[in-house]
């Protein structure tokens, strides 16, 4: 035997020294660490510290007050928000994890040809060591990184490191391949042999091969905020602010009123009472930074993200982390691999030169002259065993309606070369059945078949090749320039008295052949992702091929889906991976814009890219399906890869396109652009609600009123009714007309100067008539609002007693309650129609949906609670007309932002 490989003790000392051959897991989050993460959300932390602001008010309250447990109600409200939020989030993404983990399922329990102590011997995968000299042959995945020892006509497919789908190796230095992005000796790890076979000796397994290094990469932690944490960040600030400011001039303020109070009826302070009022105004303030937090806010977003989750999987998109739906709509930039991803990975035939018809030379020499199979096994997809060239003949002779295993099971193949270096084709000599009679069929690179050509297959029969020639010459070229890859066949009659051999040269006879067909092949572009692409584009989104490839295939499938155009130069808008592994960053931050395709792009140079974009504030999303594009899966902001990708690809990714189609890789950008539609829209709601509850808890201190608002009238607004607001808008469907806007910025703030106005003016407008009401309630006592007069409305607003709190009844304060509720309700469709520039009732006829339940939900429990809340919400039954005029009375709002919406276009 020509090697004798490792024995037993050099196998131990070299696992010793090197480990076994695996990759070490990425450590999995905790459960519990995966709960906590959610804590970090920043309204979230907001919102724990107003838990802890409540508590203290909660007990100065039960303290000082006699409402007993009923005011522990706020911070168990908060508690609640809090938990919600966070638990929803949690039980979502480990759900959509569970769902991925049985997708992404690995085995290293395969076995491997090895050599050892003189034997060849099978090896499991994971016991491969180095020094180890292994056989590998058609069909086999290469078990560890290693140099070639011995190769015959051995390609290997290469596309999930590189993305070449035919990679040739050799041992001859003579025909090494300089451009390619690896040696032509060198096998890698998970690269797949289509044909040919070989010997490795191996040098490195485990962590240290390529995959391994490419698998550590993808596990580098994405510290990169998303867009949607950095807006929120913004807002908390927002809130936080603001809630202050309110809170310091009631301090101010209130104290301002007791001293000049003092001074106009007394000569001294009563330290004690003074005491008391002071600390009763602190716990005002208190309650109006508590009032301030938008406690449905994390819940209401929480819900969005996962309801998109969830509607995104019916359209194949499996989200593993929530905040990838939002994201996507706010990516600048797509970086996508091309072999899989724009592509279908399969070798198809793109064109044929003919002369002669569909005839039976052609079916008979393609069916024959291969080593290649066919795996119908899915006829949906069809998959190709072996030489992916060749099978890309036995596809196309397949969709003519022949089955290539006809004619290749009752024939006699007399003998066969298999295509290698030194002949440039392959030959086969069969008995035919077809002609009865010996064929001798040759199939090969077109320029090498040409030259042992004298004749050709035409219409009018066999004839001389000569003036043809020129013909095919001149439409191989146009192949080459489109990047195709090209065969040729031809044939001629075997006389069995013929040498196939010249017994002194040992080299093949095949003269005199005749010309019979040039195919050009190449892995075509799936049929959305032109589209699909356009739609991208439109949108404002910079697309960027990135892929291992050549620079002519990858330029030419730039120039097919629209990317590439005739004024593009290679000079500027392409770069190789080598010649941007050269450049310094900030050379390489001046380049980038003008880049529009990077080809042997290793996958470091695929992470750095990204990385690069992200620094000078672009949101970077990746699309890929190898195991070369994993570092840039895990850097990208989002990582999207295909469902049939590696392991490595979807373990770092963040969503997984189920049907590996471009288009819903667009679509994900609608969802993510239309999701934040909603979430603003969602923002523009509460926060209205949130800005009208201070002003009136603030004016209420100011005016000597009893409490406008309960605690638990608020924790109904601003938990309950704002989380059915929040499925209301989340269940909006997702609308086509944000695909021709462009891109938000990365530091644009979540509330745009049209939502600040918005909130503005209805809030004051909410607290005007709130606060008509309490006057009016305080002056005139009212059983009915049959009894109200809009006069006395008009004279009592501004009949302010600020000396003495007054109190009103009862059923005034649930009129109060109610009114404030459906001023909210109203609102909501104003909600729905921000930003759309249409009616709120635009799609109505639409069927019955989330939006409509939601609004039905928030009417019943308003209705629950108003006629069996009792003591707990401070209520009592109103009656049918009550009802009726509070619903009717308050709808004005909704008319005048239809009246407004008519006239005026909101802009974002």
């Amino acid at each position: 035997m020509k090697y004798q490989g490792l024995n037993v003790e050099q196998v131990k000392k070299s696992r010793a020294t090197h480990g076994f051959n695996i990759l070490t897991p990425p450590q999995k989050e905790s459960v519990l660490h995966q709960f906590l993460g959610k804590f970090g959300d920043p309204i979230i932390q907001i919102l724990m510290v107003a838990l802890v602001l409540s508590v203290g008010v909660s007990v100065y309250q039960y303290v000082t007050t006699d409402q007993g447990i009923s005011v522990l109600f706020e911070p168990l409200g908060i508690f609640v928000a809090i938990m919600l939020a966070t638990v929803v989030g949690f039980v979502f993404e480990l759900s959509a994890n569970k769902k991925f983990e049985i997708l992404n399922q690995v085995n290293d329990e395969e076995t491997v040809k090895v050599i050892r102590d003189d034997n060849v011997t099978l090896v499991q995968r994971r016991d491969i060591v180095v020094g180890d000299i292994v056989i590998i042959e058609t069909g086999d995945e290469v078990p560890a990184d290693g140099v070639l020892l011995d190769a015959y006509s051995l390609q290997v497919n290469e596309s999930d490191l590189t993305g070449e789908p035919m990679a040739r190796k050799t041992v001859d230095e003579n025909e090494f391949n300089n451009e390619a992005t690896y040696p032509s000796n060198w096998l890698m790890r998970g690269s797949k042999v289509v044909d040919g076979h070989g010997v490795m000796c191996v040098e490195r397994v485990g962590d240290a091969t390529e995959w391994g290094k490419v698998y550590k990469g993808s596990q580098i932690d994405n510290n990169i905020k998303t867009p949607l944490n950095i807006q929120l960040d913004k807002l908390g600030q927002v809130i936080c602010y603001a809630s202050y400011i309110i809170a310091a001039v009631i301090l101010v303020t209130r104290l301002m009123m007791y001293f000049i109070h003092i001074d106009a009826v007394s000569d001294g302070i009563e330290w004690i009472k003074f005491a008391q009022y002071a600390l009763n105004t602190l716990m005002i303030a208190v309650t109006i930074i508590v009032v301030a937090v938008p406690e449905g806010l994390p819940m209401s977003v929480t819900l969005s993200l996962a309801l998109s989750m969830r509607r995104m999987l019916i359209t194949n998109n499996l989200v593993r982390k929530m905040h990838a739906c939002e994201t996507m709509g706010a990516t600048t930039v797509i970086c996508t691999d091309k072999t899989g991803t724009l592509t279908r990975n399969q070798m198809s035939v793109n064109d044929i030169l003919l002369y002669c018809g569909f005839n039976d030379i052609i079916k008979e020499s393609i069916s024959v002259n291969t080593t290649a199979f066919l795996d119908f096994t899915d006829n949906e997809k069809i998959k190709v065993i072996g030489n992916p060239t060749e099978g890309a003949l036995l596809l196309w002779l397949y969709n003519q309606g022949v089955n290539y295993y006809d004619y290749r099971a009752d024939m006699t193949m007399l003998y066969q070369v298999p295509f290698s270096t030194k002949y440039k084709f392959m030959a086969t000599v069969v008995d035919s059945k077809t002609f009865n009679k010996p064929m001798f069929y040759v199939k090969g690179a077109p320029e090498i078949i040409l030259a042992h050509c004298n004749k050709i297959a035409t219409a009018d029969g066999v004839v001389d090749i000569e003036k043809y020639r020129q013909d095919i010459e001149n439409q191989l070229a146009a192949y080459n320039n489109k990047a195709m890859r090209t065969l040729a066949l031809a044939y001629k009659e075997a006389d069995s008295n013929e040498q196939s051999f010249d017994s002194k040269t040992d080299n093949l006879i095949a003269e005199n052949l005749i010309f019979v067909a040039a195919f050009a092949i190449a892995d075509p572009i799936r049929t959305d992702v032109a589209e699909s692409i356009e739609s991208c584009l439109n949108a404002g989104i910079d697309v960027k091929i990135v892929t291992g490839d050549t620079p002519g295939t990858a330029i030419e499938i730039g120039r097919q889906l629209g990317l590439w155009r005739d004024t593009d130069q290679k000079d500027f808008n392409h770069i190789s991976g080598k010649d941007f592994e050269a450049l310094s960053d900030e050379e390489a931050k001046r380049r980038i814009p003008l880049i529009k395709i990077m080809s042997r792009a290793r996958p470091m140079d695929k992470e750095r890219l990204v990385r690069l974009q992200q620094s000078v504030g672009e949101v970077v999303a990746v699309t890929g399906d190898g195991t070369n594009d994993a570092p840039a899966l895990k850097a990208a902001q989002v990582g999207l890869s295909m469902g049939d990708g590696t392991t490595v690809a979807k373990e770092a990714s963040d969503i997984t396109i189920l049907d590996n189609s471009f288009k819903s890789i667009a679509r994900a950008v609608m969802w993510g652009r239309s999701l934040y539609r909603n979430i603003q829209r969602f923002i523009l709601f509460q926060m209205t609600i949130n800005v009208a509850a201070c002003l009136v808890v603030m004016l209420g201190a100011l005016l000597g009123t009893d409490a406008v608002l309960t605690v638990t009238q608020m924790l109904w607004v601003n938990l309950i009714m704002d989380t059915f607001a929040a499925l209301a808008l989340a269940s909006l469907p997702p609308s086509e007309s944000v695909m021709k806007e462009k891109p938000r910025a990365k530091d644009a703030h979540i509330l745009t100067k049209p939502m600040i106005s918005s909130i503005c003016t209805v809030g004051v407008l909410f607290v005007l008539i709130m606060l008509g009401f309490v006057q009016y309630f305080k002056h005139v006592e009212v059983n009915s609002l049959a009894e109200f007069s809009i006069a006395d409305y008009l004279v009592n607003f501004f009949n302010f007693n600020i000396e003495d709190a007054v109190s009103y009844t009862k059923y005034e304060h649930t009129l109060t309650f109610t009114i404030f509720v459906f001023l909210q309700f109203w609102n909501l469709f104003n909600a729905k129609a921000f930003y759309s520039g249409k009616s709120a009732f635009c799609n109505a006829d639409r069927t019955f949906g989330g939006f409509e339940l939601a609004l039905i939900i928030i009417l019943v429990g308003q209705f629950v609670i108003v006629s069996f809340g009792g003591e707990m919400f401070n209520v009592e039954p109103l009656q049918w007309r009550d009802w009726l005029i509070c619903l009717v009375g308050t709808s004005p709002i909704l008319l005048i932002g239809e009246i407004i919406r008519l006239f005026k276009k909101e802009r974002v």
